[in-house]
């Protein structure tokens, strides 16, 4: 496995990510982009079972994998704004289609929670995506909208670190507008006839489940919805969840 660290830019911020390639790269293979969600806790360089893991195993499956941070995560430059990471996506999506090692009609996402919402948006919105694997996905963030959550959710991502300037945002309406234009109940049908795979933990502490079966509903066919039973909201770390998504995916090559 060839392992490359990269620098995207979007919207002139700097982008940190990882990119892992096979060993044999005589031949194109199939690509995997990881959208890691809204980080609850601040950023922990030497945090185990992070997406870079998750990206190793799926290059070792046969994917080239690209991991990165959106703004206002990890290393990663500027303020979290949900619709700046469709921005940020759309700058991942133009290196990996750039590759040269890249079959580049088999270009997929896999996104957890607020990055498989943007990642249902910008594959509604891009034929560059083959498919889209989401992990909790919320179908809306409309509990967001209350004046005094925003408040306490503001001061809450100031505290973890994804919130960094002190006059960020400049419009609150703006920055929680930004969360509404995302919403994925608004999408999920438009990545038709692409594949989706929607995966959900039945105990899922901040996206209930009921927000899966809205977007499955929702979605245009092929769609596939695994429920995992007594599953929490780090599908990440469920290996129940993975394995899915890696013999969906395998499934599509």
């Amino acid at each position: 496995m060839k392992e490359a660290s990269v620098v995207l830019c979007a919207d002139e911020l700097m982008l940190a990510g990882e990119v892992y390639l096979p060993d044999d790269v005589s031949r194109a293979y199939p690509a995997i982009c990881l959208c890691h969600g809204i980080p609850a806790v601040k950023y922990n360089p030497g945090e185990k079972g992070g997406y870079s893991e998750l990206a190793q195993r799926f290059c070792r499956s046969g994917f080239i994998a690209l991991a990165f941070n959106f703004r206002g995560a990890g290393p990663s430059q500027g303020n979290i704004d949900l619709l700046g990471w469709t921005h940020d996506l759309t700058a991942a999506l133009d290196f990996i289609c750039m590759m040269p090692e890249v079959s580049r009609d088999k270009v997929y996402l896999l996104g957890s929670s607020g990055g498989a919402a943007v990642s249902i948006y910008v594959a509604a919105r891009d034929k560059r995506v083959a498919g889209v694997a989401a992990f909790a996905c919320p179908a809306e963030f409309d509990f967001m909208a209350a004046g005094d959550t925003a408040d306490a959710l503001i001061a809450e991502f100031r505290e973890i670190g994804i919130i960094r300037d002190p006059e960020f945002p400049p419009s609150r309406e703006e920055w929680l507008g930004h969360f509404a234009a995302v919403r994925p109940l608004d999408y999920i049908d438009k990545i038709s006839p692409r594949p989706v795979l929607l995966v959900h933990g039945d105990q899922d502490e901040t996206v209930p489940v009921e927000h899966a079966i809205l977007l499955y509903n929702k979605a245009g066919y092929p769609k596939e919805l695994a429920i995992l039973p007594g599953a929490g909201h780090r599908l990440r770390l469920d290996e129940r969840a993975i394995d899915a998504a890696l013999k969906w995916f395998q499934s599509l090559i």
